[in-house]
């Protein structure tokens, strides 16, 4: 099986991975927006007993929380680097419930399909040449009715300005280069790839950043950043 991963993407993560549990350091977006998008997938999937894939979980940030909440979690990455900073997390905090893999989502979908009854992947479509590939491989992996949920950067003139010139250039809240305007994906095109992956949109919520009050919260438009929960049908 070829691959769905761009080596580029995985070394600049990489070279980043000691940093993903420093709230002060560039993953320090994640860490502020991991409440708000945790407390939204709870909303809609309560995760206390469900089995749980985290697709692209990096160091663990939102895997780690999940778990917390009673969810049996395995949070798959192909940066060797950030599994490893995410379990030293998870050995030194005691996060029960909580495994890390280095394998591909296509990977485990083969290997375990429908057997988890939600999958996250947030802010990693973007990152991957074929979107639509980890798109199917989270719908074959859900349960039939079990929850997909996504995030990821529109792809318009606004969000090009806010999430590639306002943060990674103007806020610094990035680091430069950690986006490619080219693949972000607008929610037409993801919803495109759910439907063809047999997965129903269930709700979209922008997610914006206010710069005066450095706070971030969910809303109605999803011009820039943004979620997506499905269903599978």
């Amino acid at each position: 099986m070829t691959v769905n991963a761009d080596p580029a993407e995985l070394a600049k993560f990489s070279e980043l991975a000691h940093r993903w549990w420093d709230p002060e350091s560039e993953f320090r977006p994640l860490h502020e927006i991991n409440p708000l998008r945790l407390e939204w997938i709870q909303g809609m999937a309560p995760l206390a007993g469900l089995r749980v894939a985290d697709v692209g979980c990096g160091g663990g940030i939102l895997a780690d929380s999940m778990a917390r909440k009673g969810a049996q979690v395995v949070g798959i990455d192909l940066s060797t680097k950030a599994l490893k900073v995410a379990m030293l997390h998870a050995l030194e905090a005691g996060t029960p419930n909580v495994e890390y893999r280095e394998v591909s989502a296509e990977a485990l979908a083969a290997e375990q399909p429908g057997s988890f009854d939600v999958v996250t992947c947030m802010e990693m479509l973007e990152h991957v040449p074929d979107p639509a590939s980890v798109v199917r491989a989270c719908a074959d992996m859900v349960k039939p009715g079990g929850w997909v949920f996504f995030s990821t950067i529109n792809r318009n003139p606004k969000a090009f300005l806010f999430a590639i010139v306002g943060a990674e250039y103007v806020l610094n809240m990035l680091p430069r280069g950690t986006h490619e305007y080219l693949k972000f994906i607008r929610p037409s095109e993801l919803a495109a790839h759910c439907r063809a992956a047999g997965l129903a949109q269930q709700q979209v919520r922008g997610l914006e950043y206010n710069p005066l009050t450095r706070r971030y919260s969910l809303s109605s438009d999803p011009s820039v950043n943004y979620l997506v929960a499905t269903r599978k049908t």
